[in-house]
């Protein structure tokens, strides 16, 4: 959508904001013209989500490299965007009713208000509670204990929340570094910490209708937990290890036959030539795949030494 909006729509959207007209010709406009409308706040609307929300969030959650541009969100951190730039266009379409000179000075205002505001119906729509807050009957369940209050609000806030705690079903690791801050114990291991998430919602399931709407339900609409992947993935062999043990050798005669070249041209005897760079560089060349007595003992019978060297001379033409 951030391509498909041409400069005339927007300079539309711009005359009939300071007209204070935006938002009665969104209400009647047909819908290929509500489209341009939308298309052209859309264009202004997105830097300025993107500059002023997005980037600080992504930020806070240490997504250095979402924070860099559009091009770089992650397919979720790009529906969130996505999501934030709806939202303030719908705002604006319905509340942009008077005069406005500074379109982007007025939306900047409104960023706030409008995702917020999106933010719960969307809450809303799935079951979650919009501001969730500790019913009494659940703080009397827990025993109005502090922590076990705060993590039932945590846990009401997550269900409700898009992402996902990558491999699990909550984020144990955020809430254990709260429960720290909070009680000031050092941090609980994670059985105890699951223990205590499990408490919270035997708590919460003691209302049965309430637990299946405002827990179970929203949380049906997040994505499974996806299973980690291997720090580090086995590497494909594309070549089988004979294969490679081949070319080396390929790789090791090559160079040998330069070598015993170059001695020759300085006139050194072909037998004390040869078998010098054959014991070089086959014998002590790491991962050669020649067996280095097999070589000793090769280089040491005449009758095998004459054949290797009637061999290299003949493929070097001498």
């Amino acid at each position: 959508m951030l391509d498909t909006t041409g400069p005339a729509d927007v300079a539309g959207v711009r005359r009939l904001a300071r007209d204070g007209l935006l938002a009665g010709s969104a209400a009647a406009a047909r819908p290929r013209a509500l489209a341009r409308l939308r298309g052209g706040v859309y264009t202004v609307a997105w830097p300025l989500v993107f500059t002023r929300i997005t980037k600080p969030l992504e930020h806070r959650r240490r997504h250095a490299d979402c924070a860099r541009g559009l091009e770089w969100l992650r397919p979720d951190c790009l529906d969130r965007f996505h999501d934030d730039v709806e939202a303030v266009v719908d705002h604006t379409l319905r509340r942009a009713t008077g005069p406005i000179g500074n379109l982007e000075g007025w939306l900047a205002t409104r960023l706030t208000p409008a995702t917020v505001d999106a933010h719960r119906r969307r809450r809303g729509e799935i079951g979650a509670l919009q501001r969730p807050r500790l019913p009494a009957w659940l703080s009397g369940a827990l025993d109005g204990d502090g922590w076990l209050c705060d993590l039932a609000v945590q846990l009401l806030v997550w269900v409700g929340v898009p992402a996902t705690a990558g491999a699990e079903l909550w984020p144990l690791d955020g809430w254990a570094a709260r429960r720290t801050e909070l009680t000031g114990e050092p941090p609980p291991t994670r059985d105890t910490l699951d223990r205590e998430v499990e408490r919270v919602l035997a708590a919460m399931r003691t209302r049965p209708a309430w637990y299946a709407e405002h827990v179970e339900r929203p949380l049906g609409h997040k994505q499974a937990p996806v299973a980690p992947m291997p720090a580090e993935l086995p590497a494909l062999e594309l070549v089988a290890s004979h294969e490679r043990a081949d070319a080396r050798l390929a790789g090791l005669a090559e160079q040998a036959l330069r070598a015993i070249e170059l001695r020759l041209n300085r006139g050194e005897a072909a037998a004390a030539a040869v078998a010098s760079v054959v014991r070089t560089v086959f014998g002590e060349a790491p991962s050669s795949s020649v067996d280095a007595d097999w070589l000793t003992t090769a280089l040491a019978d005449r009758g095998r030494l004459d054949e290797i060297v009637a061999a290299a001379l003949a493929i070097l033409h001498r």
